[in-house]
């Protein structure tokens, strides 16, 4: 066996070592710490070996959410650099580019560390006080201890008490909070002082309530919410039509924050499930529309409607360029609709954002 040590001695060499030597320090603590201009190579790889483990866990909500709060990087990126500011490896060919030395010198430990110094600090550009808080809440919201050794033990069965207490503070702790942001968040605004704007209210401006809601109170979850409501309403609702809008099934979590904000604010008497409060307004607007002698929608325009009522049912919203979403597109999106409609189209979409979420 012949072995060529030639060299050898040339590169800094490491042992290999766990890349998060921190476990007991926090990853708010870590990341503040970077942020603030920290480049010790154990701080920066235990939150670069922790981001890199939240973000296994991220679903795609999560993902654009850091993504609007990093300039468009992607968690994953972001650990990325972070080791590769801290790379042995990389460290040496800068070092030695920063001294203007060849390959195989020795640029010294001062260029070394300046160096490292240098990665970090350009790595660490993307952190920002918001996106710390909002990967400490998702953490927060991912994190959970599952013990398989001690399993619990059923001590007695019998109905909960305080369920409907702890179901009235929920739902206190959820208004208190809609009321204390009404003035910050822009729809909040609209919901609660200035509803001749409802047209205004947007998908994007319902989606910025959303993720501020989860990042400050990720407890008070909209489904969470619901259910609160729900219950609490079932005890008290004595018709059966109370007891179908008490009852009815969210349709996804953004249709139910704004049925929600809409029982805070008065809007609804009763807790109702978004999709029904916009096929009742449709339902009202037709018969309105088609009342008297004026001009009818003939059948295919009527499908191409009740198209737009069930996009706005499930997004809130619709806007000129959905017209080019599925199912939409499939039917020739905004080209179709403009030819069965005409110079009515952009009033009318705009007419329907507002009457059918009013």
């Amino acid at each position: 066996m012949i072995v060529d040590a030639i060299g050898v001695t040339r590169s800094l060499k490491t042992a290999s070592q766990p890349l998060i030597t921190k476990p007991s320090v926090p990853l708010k603590d870590l990341a503040m710490s970077v942020m603030m201009g920290a480049t010790d190579e154990d701080i920066v790889s235990s939150l670069a070996g922790r981001l890199a483990r939240l973000n296994k866990q991220l679903d795609t909500d999560d993902q654009r959410r850091i993504r609007e709060l990093a300039g468009g990087m992607e968690l994953t990126q972001f650990a990325g650099k972070l080791f590769s500011a801290i790379d042995a490896d990389n460290i040496e060919a800068r070092a030695l580019e920063l001294a203007g030395l060849p390959i195989g010198s020795d640029p010294g430990d001062d260029k070394r560390q300046q160096v490292q110094q240098q990665l970090v600090s350009e790595a660490a550009k993307v952190l920002n006080g918001e996106l710390v808080e909002l990967i400490e809440s998702i953490r927060r919201d991912k994190e959970q201890t599952i013990d398989h050794d001690n399993l619990d033990e059923l001590v007695r069965a019998e109905w909960n008490k305080d369920a409907a207490s702890n179901a009235q503070a929920l739902t206190g702790e959820f208004a208190d909070y809609l009321k204390a942001n009404q003035d910050s968040i822009a729809a909040l605004t609209i919901f609660f002082s200035q509803p001749y704007r409802r047209r205004e209210l947007s998908y994007a401006l319902i989606r910025q309530v959303l993720d501020k809601l989860k990042t400050d109170k990720p407890k008070l979850a909209p489904l969470r919410v619901w259910q609160a409501y729900q219950q609490l309403e079932s005890r008290h609702s004595l018709s059966p039509s109370r007891r179908r809008g008490a009852g009815g099934n969210p349709v996804n979590e953004l249709t139910t924050l704004v049925a929600l904000i809409r029982r805070v604010c008065g809007w609804d008497k009763t807790l109702t499930p978004f999709d029904d409060t916009v096929r009742r307004n449709f339902q009202s607007w037709i018969m309105q529309h088609h009342a008297g002698s004026g001009e009818k929608f003939n059948e295919e325009q009527m499908h191409w409607l009740r198209m737009i009522r069930d996009h706005v049912a499930n997004s809130f919203h619709i806007e000129r360029e959905d017209l080019e979403m599925s199912p939409l597109d499939a039917q020739g999106g905004l080209g179709r609709m403009h030819q069965l409609f005409g110079a009515r189209m952009e009033p009318l979409l705009d007419e329907l954002n507002e009457v059918l979420v009013g």
